[in-house]
């Protein structure tokens, strides 16, 4: 059963508190991690768990929180203010796609 946040902040640190400490950050055609100094294309993640949060004062400012393990077990969250961008690949675009 997947968790729900009332703040980004409480994601991080659940999800960090869960094993889930490594940072992703986004590239045109993979996840990478600076601190293993490691790229993952999208057939070598697996988006855990997604959150969304909408600002307090304006609810289309908004953020998520993308819990990911890497087919080689790395544990981490990706964050994005904006949602997922068109600059991506399109494999790209379709893994980290919100899915109700």
């Amino acid at each position: 059963m997947v968790k729900s946040y009332d703040t980004m902040v409480e994601a991080l640190n659940d999800l960090n508190r869960r094993g889930y400490t490594y940072d992703f950050n986004l590239r045109e055609d993979c996840i990478y991690c600076a601190a293993i100094d490691q790229s993952f294309e999208a057939d070598r993640f697996n988006v855990v768990e997604h959150h969304r949060f909408e600002g307090a004062s304006d609810p289309g400012d908004l953020s998520e929180v993308i819990a990911i393990e890497t087919k080689s077990g790395h544990k981490g969250t990706l964050t994005d203010g904006v949602g997922i961008s068109s600059t991506l690949s399109p494999a790209m675009i379709e893994k980290l796609r919100f899915r109700p």
